[in-house]
C-alpha cells in the first residue's frame, strides 16, 4: 500500500522542500507540478542513492523554481504504521495526504 502526500509551495521554496522530502526517507517517486496541475516532471527516488546522483535532478528543480511563482509536489511513499511528524515550524505550505 503506498501514501500519496501533495504539498503547495512556492518556486523559492521548492528545491528546499524536495531536499527535505528525499532526506526523510521511505519516498518512492516525487512529481512536480505547476499550479494549474500541468505535471512537468516526476522522477524515482530510490534507497542508498548517493547525493552525486540527484545533483542533476538538483540542478533541474532549481530551474524550475526560477521559473514557478506556485507549485505541487506529489509524493509517493510506503506506508509504515509510524505517525507523521507535527509541523512545528509554523510554514505556509499546505499539505493533502492520500491513501490508496
Amino acid at each position: 500500500m503506498s501514501i500519496k502526500e501533495t504539498f503547495f509551495v512556492n518556486g523559492e521554496n521548492l528545491l528546499k522542500k524536495i531536499k527535505e522530502i528525499i532526506a526523510e526517507g521511505n519516498v518512492t517517486k516525487i512529481s512536480i507540478s505547476d499550479k494549474s496541475g500541468k505535471e512537468i516532471m516526476s522522477f524515482p527516488v530510490t534507497l542508498g542513492v548517493v547525493g552525486v546522483v540527484f545533483a542533476p535532478i538538483f540542478a533541474a528543480v532549481g530551474a524550475l523554481a526560477a521559473l514557478l511563482t506556485e507549485c505541487k509536489i506529489t509524493v509517493e511513499k510506503k506506508k509504515d504504521d509510524t505517525p507523521p511528524p507535527s509541523d512545528s515550524e509554523g510554514n505556509s505550505e499546505r499539505k493533502v495526504i492520500e491513501v490508496r
